[in-house]
């Protein structure tokens, strides 16, 4: 229970199999979100200069800010006094509006008034826990996704947990385990579908009381595999997105899991957040070459990312929206920065809500 607190042939065959190497060693090491989590990266100490500042990254990196119609509240949102900064990788919003942060800092859940006030908070006490994603289902239960923890928990408002998804600490491939599941989505029946994730590479489908139903997806990059389908949601008509991150790509199936649609090549997507108009948001990076960063070396492929992006779609995979962030420094993020942006919400307002890793926060965006 989380404790409650107030407030040519050949060669296309060895390009394949490079491209599944280096995804497969991407997998094996912690989650590099997880790893960005669960010690946190010490680049801003390695990049740090003699005079204790953050170093500049790469000057390919984006300083300006590439979406002016927007921009951040300052001071926003007013956290407990208790809470020590930490990576933000997870963000939802209630049918009442109230904006939930998942926290890799106890309290680990946050909730805030779109004001930024907190209101009420949740414990963590595992140490194994490296929370992921927060969703809400159909019917306004509370869900969290732990990639330390290989489960999906199903909680009340109270934070009493009263449905698991898999074995808590305890990884595998069969119908009963999770292997660093990343995210959750709920069809309109109540089917649960989960993106399971760093490990196993596929897309798990429960029905609405967690019996297991099926799953699809194999490590690999040709159509409907998966290297790291990092997040899941689902549209009014129960087509399926899935955010098949190192392959740079959106994939789309039906609830059986037959491909109906491939987005390649558009972004790195990392999480999504669909309205209930089936607009589509993603956020996530450029496509860029996959290397393995000397000061990021257990993160996995694509990390740093190369920029900060937030796309929004419509369900045929037309871009309406599109605002690059200015990526911060690590450890010298202005206000406005976002440093491996992970969490997307966007509230029935319009506001934006967005999280990250290495900056280790949360911010709204509002139009100007």
């Amino acid at each position: 229970m989380l404790g409650r607190v107030m407030g040519s042939a050949a060669m296309r065959q060895v390009r394949l199999a490079v491209v599944v190497l280096l995804a497969a060693r991407a997998m094996v090491v912690a989650e590099g979100d997880a790893a960005d989590a669960v010690a946190e990266p010490t680049a801003a100490t390695a990049r740090a200069t003699d005079a204790g500042k953050a170093a500049d990254p790469p000057a390919a990196y984006p300083r300006v800010d590439l979406a002016p119609d927007r921009v951040a509240v300052p001071d926003w949102p007013r956290h407990p006094a208790d809470w020590k900064p930490a990576a933000v990788p997870s963000i939802a919003i209630d049918r009442d509006g109230t904006i939930w942060a998942y926290t890799r800092s106890n309290p680990v859940v946050q909730v805030f008034e779109p004001d930024g006030a907190f209101v009420a908070g949740w414990r963590e006490e595992d140490p194994r826990t490296v929370p992921h994603a927060i969703r809400f289902d159909r019917e306004g239960n509370v869900w969290l996704v732990d990639v330390g923890l290989h489960v999906a928990r199903r909680f009340d408002r109270s934070g009493r947990p009263n449905l698991v998804l898999g074995v808590l600490g305890e990884a595998g491939t069969d119908a009963s385990h999770l292997d660093k599941p990343t995210d959750i989505a709920f069809a309109a029946d109540g089917g649960i579908f989960v993106s399971d994730g760093y490990g196993n590479n596929r897309v798990v489908h429960y029905d609405r009381t967690g019996t297991f139903v099926r799953s699809w997806g194999v490590l690999g990059v040709e159509r409907g595999s998966f290297s790291l389908p990092h997040s899941i949601a689902i549209d009014s008509r129960d087509r399926i997105y899935v955010a098949d991150r190192n392959n740079v790509r959106v994939q789309v199936f039906d609830r059986e899991g037959r491909l109906l649609d491939v987005w390649s090549n558009v972004l790195v997507p990392w999480t999504f957040s669909i309205l209930p108009d089936d607009s589509i948001w993603v956020c996530g990076s450029a496509p860029m070459t996959w290397s393995i960063h000397p000061d990021y070396p257990t993160a996995p492929l694509g990390c740093p990312p190369k920029d900060q992006l937030v796309m929004r779609f419509d369900t045929a995979g037309r871009l309406h929206e599109l605002w690059t962030l200015p990526k911060g420094r690590d450890g010298a993020e202005r206000p406005g920065d976002v440093n491996w942006i992970h969490g997307l919400a966007v509230g029935p307002d319009g506001a934006v809500y967005v999280g990250d890793i290495i900056g280790k926060r949360l911010q709204k965006f509002v139009r100007r």
